[in-house]
């Protein structure tokens, strides 16, 4: 029984909601941390992005069983190795995606439609959309930037045009990446295993991660700069540093086969990366909330 719940934890990928902190952003950076309505706002918005993602996470397992027992390391999930079964899986699934989209909607109406927006999305991307070279790492990164968006709806503040740009070129940057990892690792059989990976090449996602990684860089100092809502002496200048360490941290994890795979994997199972995660968050929050 114990080992049944454990398995059915572990099929709800809980490393990932570490992605779902970008919820979190709009709160920040709208100035509102301090206020109890819009932190638990943010909270629930949360809860209901954990929901729905493990929804998500759970479908495509099922639908990527076959391929997964063939690959190094998604063969020890629990679909594919057997300790979760199929009806358990869908059963799960179904009831996180209706307990989601119905927390979605009881928070605010543009919230649900929000939440609903990455709903649809992850079933194109299962159905279809997964196995079309470039717009593959275009959705994934569409996933990062609707996080980030639903934070600013669930709160009510409005959407910055800097949370737009900065959010899908770090997105970008991640998804080649992890692309490009998978490619290393899995080597000659790559294709086999991911039918997308056959339309990439080491050599172009080298060159896609050194356009975007260039453009992040050049994109978050502007804004740290010039956005009009942080303190006009420009002391968010003080994170960039942080960021660019954090880069060169990625990249490094990424040309390494026994990291660099996920996000969620390289952030809590690199030390380096956590910290440079942290000093990120509680220096911007510093410059914010004390310089402000």
């Amino acid at each position: 029984m114990v080992q049944q719940l454990v398995a059915l934890v572990e099929s709800l990928r809980p490393k990932g909601w570490s992605k779902n902190v970008l919820l979190y952003v709009g709160l920040v950076f709208a100035l509102r941390l301090s206020e109890p309505i819009a932190f638990l706002q943010a909270t629930w918005a949360f809860v209901v992005f954990c929901c729905v993602s493990s929804s998500g996470y759970l479908f495509n397992d099922l639908a990527d069983a076959e391929q997964d027992r063939q690959h190094p390391r998604k063969r020890l999930r629990p679909i594919a190795s057997g300790r979760v079964s199929p009806a358990q899986a869908r059963a799960l699934g179904t009831v996180l995606l209706l307990v989601g989209l119905g927390g979605g909607f009881l928070l605010n109406l543009r919230f649900g439609l929000v939440t609903l927006a990455y709903v649809l999305l992850n079933v194109a991307y299962n159905s279809g959309l997964k196995r079309v070279v470039l717009v593959d790492v275009f959705v994934l990164a569409t996933f990062f930037v609707i996080r980030a968006v639903a934070g600013a709806v669930a709160i009510g503040v409005p959407i910055s045009p800097w949370l737009y740009v900065c959010t899908i070129l770090a997105a970008l940057f991640l998804g080649l990446a992890k692309r490009r990892h998978e490619l290393i690792l899995l080597g000659d059989d790559a294709a086999s295993h991911r039918s997308i990976l056959g339309e990439y090449s080491a050599a172009l996602l080298e060159q896609l991660i050194t356009i975007v990684t260039s453009s992040l860089v050049m994109a978050y100092s502007l804004y740290a700069f010039s956005a009009e809502n942080l303190p006009k002496d420009h002391s968010m200048m003080v994170t960039v540093p942080i960021v660019l360490f954090g880069i060169f941290r990625y990249l490094y994890l990424v040309h390494r086969r026994d990291l660099g795979g996920a996000p969620e994997e390289v952030l809590l199972g690199d030390r380096w990366m956590m910290a440079t995660v942290l000093a990120l968050g509680l220096t911007s929050v510093a410059v914010l909330y004390l310089r402000s």
